[in-house]
C-alpha cells in the first residue's frame, strides 16, 4: 500500500495505492467555502478545518480544509453531503462514491425547475445573480444554433431560451428564483433551519462571518453598523460560525436534510451530528411509519389475490 498527498493553488488530492484498485479524494479548493460539513460527518475524523490568518485591515478568508492520507479510508460520505460539490472520491480514475454504491448514504436532492417559455430572449438576470457563477442562459435558433446578436433576428418567434445550471455544485440558495423578474425559476432548499446571531456578543465592528459568507444577501450589514440574518437566502453551510471570534454569537440550527432516501445506521450518524438528535428520532420514526403502510398495503393486495 502507498499513500500520497499532493497539494496546489486550486486543489487538494490524497490517494491510496494499492494493488488492484487506486483510490483517491480530491478537494477543489476554488468551490471549498471552509464551512466543515465533511468535517462533521467524517467517520474517521480524517478532515481538519484551519482558520486562515488575519492581518490587521484585511478582510476575514474562509477557513481552509486538511484532509489525512493516513486516516481517511475513502468511505465517500463527505463527497455526497457538500453542499458547493467541492469533494471527489475516484476509483481507478472513476467518479464512484462507495457509501452510495453499498445504499448505506444518500446524496442530497438539488430541486431546480426552469420554466424557459417564461424567459425574455434577452434576460439574464439569473446568471447575473448566481454568486457561484454556475447558470449559463442562451439563445438558440430552430436548428440548435446559439444566437449572440438578437436584435439582429427578424424572427424572433422562433428562437428559444435555454438555461443550464450545474446542478451538483449548487447549494440552491435561491437567488436565482428570486431576482427571475418571470418567476420563471423554482428552487427547493436542500438543508433547512435557522441561524441566530446573538448581537450582545458580537465584537465591536466585527465583520468576520459577512467576509467569509458564500452566499450574498444571506448576510447583510445593516445601518446600525450590525449584522443581520435574511434567511430566504441562508444555505446553513455553517462557515460563519467557524469563523466567528465569540462561541456563542452565532447559533446555526439544522432541522431538516432533503436527501433520496436510505435506511443506513451511517446516515442515522451522520444526520444526527448535522442536526440533532430530535431530527435524527424524527426521520427514523417517518420511515418507520412509511414502511409501516408499504407492509400493510402490500398484505392487502396479496389477501385480494386470494
Amino acid at each position: 500500500m502507498k499513500l500520497l498527498k499532493n497539494e496546489t493553488e486550486n486543489e487538494l488530492a490524497i490517494e491510496m495505492i494499492l494493488h488492484a484498485k487506486r483510490y483517491s479524494l480530491t478537494l477543489d479548493k476554488t468551490r471549498c467555502t471552509g464551512c466543515g460539513i465533511c468535517m462533521e460527518i467524517c467517520p474517521r475524523e480524517a478532515i481538519e478545518i484551519k482558520k486562515t490568518p488575519k492581518a490587521d485591515g484585511e478582510k476575514t478568508k474562509p477557513p481552509t480544509i486538511d484532509i489525512s492520507e493516513e486516516k481517511c479510508h475513502y468511505c465517500g460520505m463527505c463527497d455526497p453531503i457538500c453542499p458547493f460539490g467541492a469533494l471527489k472520491v475516484r476509483i481507478d480514475g472513476e467518479h464512484m462514491i462507495p457509501v452510495i454504491n453499498s445504499e448505506s448514504f444518500p446524496q442530497l436532492i438539488r430541486e431546480i425547475e426552469v420554466d424557459t417559455t417564461k424567459c425574455d430572449l434577452d434576460c439574464v438576470d439569473c446568471e447575473k445573480a448566481c454568486p457561484l457563477n454556475l447558470i449559463k442562459v442562451s439563445v438558440h435558433a430552430p436548428n440548435g444554433e446559439e444566437v449572440t446578436d438578437i436584435k439582429s433576428r427578424s424572427n424572433k418567434e422562433n428562437l428559444t431560451v435555454s438555461v443550464d445550471i450545474e446542478k451538483n455544485f449548487c447549494p440552491c440558495c435561491r437567488l436565482c428564483e428570486m431576482k427571475c423578474p418571470e418567476g420563471a425559476i423554482h428552487v427547493e432548499k436542500t438543508f433547512h433551519g435557522n441561524l441566530r446571531i446573538n448581537r450582545e456578543k458580537c465584537p465591536e465592528g466585527c465583520q468576520d462571518c459577512l467576509d467569509v459568507c458564500p452566499i450574498p444577501e444571506a448576510l447583510y450589514l445593516s445601518d446600525d453598523g450590525k449584522v443581520y440574518v435574511n434567511e430566504l437566502y441562508c444555505v446553513y453551510c455553517g462557515v460563519c460560525r467557524i469563523v466567528c471570534p465569540e462561541e456563542e454569537a452565532l447559533e446555526l440550527h439544522r432541522t431538516y436534510i432533503r436527501h433520496t432516501p436510505v435506511h443506513s445506521g451511517a446516515w442515522n450518524k451522520a444526520l444526527e451530528k448535522l442536526t440533532s438528535t430530535k431530527v435524527m428520532t424524527n426521520e427514523l420514526r417517518t420511515k418507520s411509519s412509511t414502511r409501516a403502510k408499504e407492509s400493510i398495503g402490500k398484505r392487502f393486495l396479496w389477501r385480494r389475490k386470494f
